[in-house]
């Protein structure tokens, strides 16, 4: 699967079902919540902004972020997922980057601000590898990590 193809579209009738249908790996299930959740929180949290991954045409994956400013004064990253069958291949890095556009341009967002347990290796791994800094910022179990926006 080619990175080239991947790009992330706004939740919709066509593509709720299959973000619902994915799954990550057994060890990364404690640390994101299974995607219908996500989805449903977004029908009440009406600033969370929920996105498919596609590549090559095919629901391979779940973001969603928040639309209005939060702690440490930056725009949240609340999900990114993609299915255990894919990973691996740079999509949720490619996925990751468009979103980062997307916030940049939609919200005129400075500062992106992700949250994720300190053993999730994946998440840091990606996280770092896009110039996310970690500034010592911890919530709960939690530790957040900053993208500066540069325009």
């Amino acid at each position: 699967m080619s990175t080239e193809n991947v790009k992330i579209v706004e939740l919709n009738a066509e593509n709720w079902y299959d973000c619902c249908e994915l799954e990550v790996s057994k060890e990364q299930q404690e640390y994101i919540e299974p995607n219908a959740i996500s989805i449903a929180q977004s029908k009440f949290e009406l600033t969370l902004k929920p996105y498919a991954i596609y590549a090559e045409e095919r629901v391979v994956g779940f973001l969603m972020y928040n639309s209005v400013q939060e702690e440490l004064d930056g725009y949240w990253v609340y999900r990114i997922m993609v299915d255990k069958q894919i990973q691996g291949k740079g999509i949720g890095k490619a996925a990751t980057k468009l979103m980062i556009s997307e916030m940049a341009i939609s919200l005129n967002a400075i500062k992106i601000v992700v949250g994720y347990h300190p053993n999730n290796l994946g998440a840091h791994n990606l996280y770092s590898s896009l110039g996310f800094i970690d500034n010592g910022d911890r919530f709960g179990k939690e530790m957040a990590v900053i993208k500066y926006i540069i325009n």
